[in-house]
């Protein structure tokens, strides 16, 4: 069973990898057996760190996922770094917060161009490499969604809008690409303890209604996130395609 989540000889590339959910999944992969590309603007030097004492390379690449035009680049970087590239988790991710009736755009557009705009044209760079391979199957893609997703929640507009957004891009992506050798899924993860989540577990009301609807009865962790991507990464996967897998503690049962 083991070898069906080995990912021994494959490289991965993981966005937003500096801390929480995406600091836990480049650990596990490279544990799985994978070489990461760390890419975000903040350089990711203890999750590198962390990759190289589970005995695989690290390959830091620097990059502003707002900006326009750069998922080109930061494809070619990785090829360049690590010399291929099996698997990409689109893990970087920023929120703003504020009623509805005071949204700015700034803050709409902000979240927009790093939430859903980078995420679609580094999976269409990506797809364009993983599609000119010979070789099946070509390559695996994760994006992270949220509850939000599906749920409309409370003063994250734009949030909310741009996890709709990967949900629907994964599915349209899985359709074009499944029957070519590259899997497209998601995960959406529950509440998650990191530092996008800190306003709401600061607020007692909040992080105590949070809690009484999630089954498990805590606050999750970044490294609940880790094995499913490993599984997503995997063989073990290889017949799921356009999936959005909630790890969630229960929450989207009750």
């Amino acid at each position: 069973m083991t070898t069906l989540f080995d990912l021994s000889g494959r490289m991965a590339a993981v966005t937003g990898a500096n801390t929480g959910i995406g600091q836990a999944i480049a650990v596990a992969l490279a544990e799985a057996g994978a070489d990461v590309a760390l890419i975000g603007r903040t350089p990711a030097e203890d999750t590198a760190a962390a990759v190289r004492a589970a005995g695989r390379r690290a390959l830091l690449v620097p990059a502003d996922l707002s900006q326009a035009g750069i998922a080109g680049d930061v494809v070619s970087a990785v090829l360049a770094g690590l010399g291929g590239l099996d698997i990409l988790v689109n893990n970087a991710g920023i929120i703003r917060r504020a009623d509805s009736v005071d949204f700015t755009e700034a803050d709409w557009d902000a979240v927009m161009d790093t939430n859903l705009k980078s995420l679609f044209f580094l999976c269409q760079a990506a797809g364009r490499h993983m599609l000119a391979r010979d070789d099946a199957p070509r390559g695996k893609i994760i994006n992270i969604a949220s509850l939000l997703s599906f749920q409309g929640g409370i003063r994250v507009p734009s949030y909310t809008a741009a996890k709709h957004g990967v949900a629907g891009l994964t599915k349209i992506l899985a359709n074009e690409w499944a029957g070519r050798g590259i899997n497209v899924n998601a995960i959406a993860p529950g509440y998650i303890a990191t530092n996008n989540t800190e306003a709401l577990r600061a607020d007692p009301a909040r992080n105590d209604a949070i809690l009484a609807r999630i089954p498990q009865g805590r606050w999750g962790r970044p490294q609940d996130i880790a094995g499913a991507a490993v599984f997503l990464s995997s063989p073990a996967s290889d017949y799921i395609d356009g999936h959005v897998l909630t790890v969630d503690g229960g929450w989207m049962a009750r």
